[in-house]
């Protein structure tokens, strides 16, 4: 007689929604759990003051609120726009390239039209070449895999770094004041090219720009023709070139699409938060991005609940090492852990566990 194992895995046919947020929602518990644990390990203090500090740290003022909100934006217009490429299987690790590569364009026309152009004429010329400039940022590695089959994931990579030595390049020239190798706050007494505040909300067209993008996304992934062909893309090119899909035509439209919004991302953290350009512009918000994109299916309503749990989370992290006097490297150990549980939780969304009915089998 051989015995079997207690309990079987197989893979899930669906699952209900109420079912997903009900697993995300144990896995964001069971991160709390363990990051107030090694808090306790490292300092000894009381948990229930560890989960105060995380809520805190992202809703603990109006002041607090807003920068969560104005990070979450960002995050979630970055995953708004790798969405399609990553719904392609069109792996897209260029994301942190593109927006640089957006933002430098709306940094160079602030610095160089600022008392040239109307403010409005301004911000409209910067989203335009924003958008553009990712654009040409995500077709570059697309017309190569499409005409020589190179390595997207390589590729892209790659012109992250291009991107970041283009930002140095340019930082030489803009420094502010001279030696600081900075460009420092751009236009700080005009505002030019800033945008503007509107009914005291310093970030509404934060606002207004990220939700447009996300309702575009949706009905653009999920009613178009394109979207369609994305979504067969996807699944097998063999399937869709029988079907009578261009292939080579969806990647680049596509690629297009993701690289430009990319791009206007850059936008926005360049006159709509931080008003100016270095290297760490995006801050690794291209790669977080990815996982609110995948976690969420590619639903840009579902990356909006992703994106807010990631930041919420991210800002309590930083509180709770700040608060408790640990290293710079602690809020980066503590979002770690979280991840690590949001992400193990997908297993569980695509698989399920039961026990065998039958513990003994016969040989």
């Amino acid at each position: 007689m051989n015995k079997e194992p207690f309990f079987r895995m197989s893979k899930r046919e669906s699952i209900g929604i109420g079912k997903r947020i009900l697993i995300y929602a144990a896995a964001l518990l069971l991160a709390l759990v363990a990051c107030a644990g090694v808090i306790y390990l490292l300092v000894r203090m009381n948990p229930l003051d560890v989960y105060k500090a995380i809520f805190d740290g992202a809703l603990g003022s109006k002041r607090r609120i807003w920068i969560t909100v104005r990070d979450m934006l960002t995050l979630l217009c970055i995953a708004v726009g790798l969405a399609p490429a990553f719904r392609m299987r069109f792996w897209n690790i260029g994301a942190e390239g593109q927006i640089l590569i957006g933002g430098l364009a709306s940094a160079a026309l602030m610095i160089n039209l600022a008392d040239k152009v109307p403010n409005v004429l301004l911000i409209l010329l910067m989203i335009a070449a924003s958008a553009v400039c990712g654009l040409i940022w995500g077709l570059i590695p697309t017309a190569f895999k499409v005409k020589w089959k190179t390595n997207e994931t390589l590729f892209t990579l790659m012109l992250n770094y291009v991107a970041m030595q283009a930002v140095t390049f340019c930082i030489v020239f803009w420094e502010n004041p001279k030696g600081s190798n900075t460009v420092g706050i751009i236009n700080q007494q005009t505002r030019a090219g800033w945008l503007p505040e509107v009914f005291g909300l310093e970030y509404f067209w934060n606002i207004v720009i990220v939700a447009a993008l996300t309702i575009f996304m949706f009905i653009y992934l999920k009613f178009s023709k394109h979207g369609y062909e994305v979504a067969v893309v996807g699944e097998s090119e063999r399937t869709a070139r029988y079907a009578g899909i261009n292939v080579k035509k969806v990647m680049l439209g596509t690629m297009a699409i993701s690289g430009a919004i990319c791009g206007i991302a850059g936008f926005i953290l360049v006159s709509g938060s931080g008003h100016t350009i270095s290297t760490s512009t995006a801050g690794g918000r291209g790669f977080t991005a990815i996982i609110v994109a995948w976690l969420a299916k590619f639903n840009s309503f579902v990356m909006v609940l992703i994106a807010f749990g990631i930041v919420f989370m991210e800002k309590g992290a930083i509180q709770i090492a700040s608060q408790y006097g640990l290293n710079e490297n602690a809020s980066d150990v503590l979002l770690g852990i979280i991840l690590f549980f949001v992400l193990g939780a997908e297993f569980f969304v695509n698989y399920k566990i039961e026990r065998n009915h039958r513990s003994e089998g016969v040989q």
